[in-house]
């Protein structure tokens, strides 16, 4: 049985991505799964040159034709690699006009083929995925801001001749920041098509390193909340982190917005000249509201009948004008979905805190939400998660 597998998707809506988990996912069920990516094709053959925007312009014609002579050329790649004995070639383009497909359907008749559309309108991911597209080779030469103007105009030029799917024979839509199926055209004849739906909607992490924040005078003091420094022994710990993670490539690091999820990250940073750190709302602590900076003591004994009902459901309690353990699950579930997008699904640290970090592994492990208060997240251990469609790893490591 053999199959292609044609992306679809404006650029920077995570069609590389996907392509890569697709392609991994086959593999791990035995399936030989290659990727045929037409832009690495194109700067193979082209240039850096072949990166300005103007290369892009449907009004081009040189470059128009230089553009499907990648196509045939990536086209005649893939069949070839399936006449050798491979199973599934992974066309990665953005094959984004009616015209395209059907010039792809037309040349590859001898095996079926499924399009897989990727869609993504969260604009806080657009911008993160255009950022990270300015790192390729192409853009060495131009500064930050060229390279995003480059960018841009060329997406605007994909935006006016873009069409979705929708009159192929076969193709499946997929929410690239949800990981689900927005909608599909199934064919029963299709080989591999249940595999590849059940991979395209599983939730996948390579290396996700969860940690919490150094130690601070409101844990010495058992106080809620609140953005104190990390204590002498907090900065400790921080460093203890970064020599323990030396050598581990980590491209991305994601804090709260608080200052000791900053402050324990930061001595990650110098040894990592490329790596991006990022803060995220979605990671700040819960929200104590009234009871802010007071301890448990303090609640007690001002606010007994508060004391009391967060006694009998500390899940669903929700501090006076402030946030509940069941109001976390959405923000931080956002939060989570934003950071596996913008690190592409390969290695990423979050620098949480501690109602944060069991509220993240509570997605993972499904666990009774009357347990999730009661997780243990110390701050000189990590969890360190893997979840692929053969592998679950769970462990808590020790660094400090």
């Amino acid at each position: 049985m053999k199959l292609y597998v044609a992306m679809v998707g404006l650029p920077a809506r995570g069609k590389s991505t996907l392509a890569k988990r697709i392609r991994s996912g086959l593999e791990q069920q035995g399936i030989h799964a290659a990727i045929f990516n037409n832009g690495e094709l194109r700067r193979m053959l082209f240039g850096p040159e072949s990166g300005s925007a103007e290369f892009f312009n449907p009004d081009n014609q040189r470059a128009r034709r230089l553009r499907e002579q990648i196509t045939r050329q990536n086209m005649e790649r893939a069949r070839a690699w399936l006449d050798e004995g491979g199973d599934v070639a992974i066309i990665d383009a953005t094959n984004g006009t009616v015209e395209q497909r059907t010039e792809l359907s037309a040349t590859l008749q001898d095996r079926p083929i499924l399009f897989v559309e990727c869609v993504n309108d969260d604009p806080l991911l657009l911008d993160a995925s255009i950022q990270r597209k300015t790192r390729l080779p192409e853009f060495a030469n131009m500064t930050q801001q060229e390279a995003l103007d480059n960018f841009r105009r060329r997406l605007a030029y994909y935006e006016s001749v873009y069409t979705s799917v929708r009159k192929e024979r076969c193709w499946i839509r997929v929410d690239a920041v949800d990981s689900c199926i927005q909608d599909e055209a199934p064919s029963n004849d299709l080989p591999y098509y249940a595999a590849i739906r059940d991979i395209i909607s599983s939730r996948w992490v390579q290396d996700l390193y969860l940690v919490r924040h150094g130690e601070t005078e409101y844990n010495l003091e058992g106080r809620l909340g609140g953005d104190p420094p990390l204590t002498a022994k907090g900065m400790e710990q921080a460093e203890k982190l970064a020599a323990h993670f030396e050598g581990i490539e980590l491209p991305y690091i994601f804090t709260s917005t608080k200052l000791r999820s900053a402050s324990t990250a930061r001595p990650l940073m110098p040894s990592r000249p490329n790596t991006i750190l990022r803060p995220m709302s979605e990671f700040d602590e819960i929200n104590a509201g009234d009871c802010e900076g007071m301890r448990y003591s303090d609640i007690r004994d001002m606010k007994p009948l508060e004391y009391e009902a967060r006694a009998r459901n500390k899940y669903g309690y929700i501090y006076p004008n402030g946030e509940s353990y069941a109001m976390l699950k959405d923000r931080v579930a956002r939060g989570l979905r934003r950071a596996l997008f913008i690190a592409g699904e390969g290695t990423l640290m979050i620098v949480g805190h501690q109602a944060i970090n069991r509220t993240i592994l509570s997605l993972f492990l499904f666990q009774r939400a009357g347990d999730v208060p009661y997780t243990y997240i110390p701050q000189n251990q990590y969890y360190h998660i893997t979840i692929t469609q053969r592998r679950k790893l769970f462990e808590m490591v020790r660094y400090a």
